[in-house]
């Protein structure tokens, strides 16, 4: 058993506690992606995730603090950098092996996690915070999938491509 944030008890497969666990394992791979030396630019916006996904699993556990959610203004930011990244990037027209330089292969790992979490927070239904979640955390992987492309690119490592 464990305690939600209101003091509920509740066994500790449920999904919500599931849920805001792969919040939490996010956040913490989004800690080692910063703990890799991104520039500074980078950097700034991943602390802003880390604080986002703080806020989202505060909420889902129950917490009466009071915690902002993610809302539309999070998602739209995250679509912004999502372009920001990719006006520097050439289109791409095949698959992408994860890897390339260290923080790269990193950002992979936080696209892979955050697309568990995003499934997670998903199954608890489509009302309210936990819409929005689903929206920002989607979002969110496709915003790692291209940092890790722009992260390539400043570190002058290849693309991997897949060919099958």
């Amino acid at each position: 058993m464990t305690a939600l944030g209101d003091g509920t008890r509740v066994p500790k497969w449920e999904p919500r506690v599931a849920a805001y666990g792969d919040l939490d394992e996010v956040n913490s791979w989004v800690g080692m992606l910063r703990a890799e030396g991104v520039p500074a630019e980078a950097d700034a916006v991943l602390e802003r995730v880390q604080r986002t996904l703080f806020s989202l699993g505060s909420v889902l556990s129950g917490s009466p603090r009071g915690f902002l959610a993610a809302d539309a203004a999070d998602v739209s930011w995250l679509e912004q950098w999502i372009d920001h990244m990719s006006d520097s990037l050439p289109p791409l027209n095949q698959f992408v092996l994860p890897g390339g330089c260290r923080s790269a292969s990193v950002a992979h790992l936080c696209r892979t996690v955050t697309r568990r979490a995003e499934r997670s927070v998903a199954a608890l239904g489509s009302e309210g915070v936990v819409e929005v979640a689903v929206r920002f955390l989607n979002r969110l992987g496709d915003a790692f999938f291209v940092l890790a492309r722009w992260l390539n690119r400043c570190q002058g490592a290849p693309e991997i491509l897949w060919h099958d």
